[in-house]
């Protein structure tokens, strides 16, 4: 049975490495260093999660990993600047990833503690999740000004960004709730180390 930690994420989390490190090729082959530095960090985080093996179930390194890979998929190939929700989607999906993976490696020391307040997990991991969604957009507004480009459309986009961003902290929090009562489940920790050998 698949569960969070299941070993076949940590494969096609890899898998997303490998199309990534394609993406950073493509962005230099085009002369868009702007883009292959982005993407790079991208790529750079990822791995740094997959690599953290048993600190993270491998659902969330395949998560993050989904999240680079769209990441990758709007600075490339332009895709944040096409007509459509891809924009509002990747900004969800991206505080949803980024939320689950940093919010268990910043409360693992809680996880145990939290699995008897379930109301009060709900609500630090939405916002923890909101917050990040927030400084991303400040990261936005800086890069337009070094940048000097049009990272921020206008503060509509910018609200709805952050509407996006709360909607994927609020979903990373309900699934965090469900891994971290299977991952502090002392019959399912077995299972969990075995699944992820």
């Amino acid at each position: 049975m698949m569960n969070a930690n299941w070993r076949g994420y940590r494969v096609a989390a890899w898998v997303g490495q490998a199309l990534l490190t394609i993406a950073v090729i493509a962005a230099i082959s085009q002369g868009n260093w702007q883009n292959a530095l982005g993407l790079a960090v991208f790529l750079a985080a990822s791995l740094a999660f997959v690599v953290m093996d048993d600190r993270l179930p491998t659902l969330f390194d395949f998560l993050f990993v989904i999240a680079a890979l769209l990441n990758a998929g709007g600075w490339v190939w332009g895709l944040f600047y096409q007509r459509g929700p891809y924009d509002e989607i990747v900004h969800a999906f991206t505080t949803f990833a980024v939320t689950l993976a940093l919010s268990f490696l910043a409360y693992s020391s809680m996880l145990t503690i939290f699995r008897q307040h379930k109301l009060l997990y709900l609500l630090t991991i939405t916002s923890f999740g909101i917050a990040i969604g927030a400084l991303w957009e400040i990261a936005e507004w800086t890069a337009g000004i070094v940048l000097s480009t049009e990272v921020i459309e206008s503060l509509n986009d910018t609200i709805i960004d952050l509407i996006m961003d709360s909607l994927g902290a609020a979903i990373a929090a309900l699934t965090s709730l469900w891994t971290l009562q299977e991952w502090t489940n002392p019959s399912t920790a077995v299972r969990n180390k075995a699944s992820s050998q």
